[in-house]
């Protein structure tokens, strides 16, 4: 498994696009997935940052893509041998 790290809106299109392809997928079946027209698919992939979070959401679901939030300080820390990632505490934990 591979991770695509985004780190600007311009790069969002592409990595879309390119999932999308990468799936044998054309515009209209993307559009059929998500059950929208194939103008409103365009526009989704065309312009990402401006979708809606539910929508985003939707669209990735389609193409096979999660979407994966990752503490960018904690890939620097070094766990001791009696920590686990389970036991660590992180934003959710409540």
């Amino acid at each position: 498994m591979n991770d695509y790290p985004v780190r600007s809106e311009q790069q969002v299109p592409m990595l879309l696009k390119s999932f999308r392809k990468a799936r044998g997928m054309t515009q209209a079946d993307l559009a059929r997935a998500m059950g929208v027209t194939q103008q409103t698919a365009s526009d989704l992939e065309r312009n990402a940052s401006s979708a809606s979070v539910s929508r985003l959401l939707r669209l990735l679901s389609a193409i096979g893509v999660e979407l994966v939030l990752r503490d960018k300080q904690a890939d620097t820390k070094v766990l001791t041998p009696d920590q686990s990632e389970t036991g660590k505490s992180g934003p959710l934990d409540w």
